[in-house]
């Protein structure tokens, strides 16, 4: 029988507390670096491209000038929503897919 408050579990509560505890340390500075890091997409075949971070922030948005058409200004806006929205997801999906290699795949609420 161990000792303290979980009888029959000796150190092995102490032992799992400490591997929880190098668990999350390793989750919140990959949680950093991947809201650091960068990612692109484009519209319009590379007409609109847009980069965002991990936080989601919009970074920069490049437009070529062949798409700059005062008489249809909708399709610019267009192809900018669609950049961004598409970097957005890519920004998600590179967020979600690096933490679960940590998690080996567990969901843990508020890690994405």
């Amino acid at each position: 029988m161990g000792k303290g408050k979980f009888p029959g579990m000796g150190g092995n509560m102490g032992s799992m507390m400490k591997q929880m505890q190098k668990m999350q340390k390793k989750m919140e500075e990959m949680q950093k670096q991947l809201e650091e890091a960068e990612v692109e997409a484009s519209a319009g075949g590379g007409a609109v491209t847009c980069r965002v971070n991990g936080k989601k922030e919009i970074l920069s948005i490049k437009i070529d000038e062949s798409v700059v058409d005062p008489e249809d200004v909708e399709m610019l806006e267009d192809l900018v929503m669609a950049a961004i929205n598409e970097a957005l997801r890519n920004a998600e999906e590179m967020m979600t897919k690096e933490m679960s290699k940590l998690t080996g795949g567990m969901n843990i609420p508020g890690l994405s």
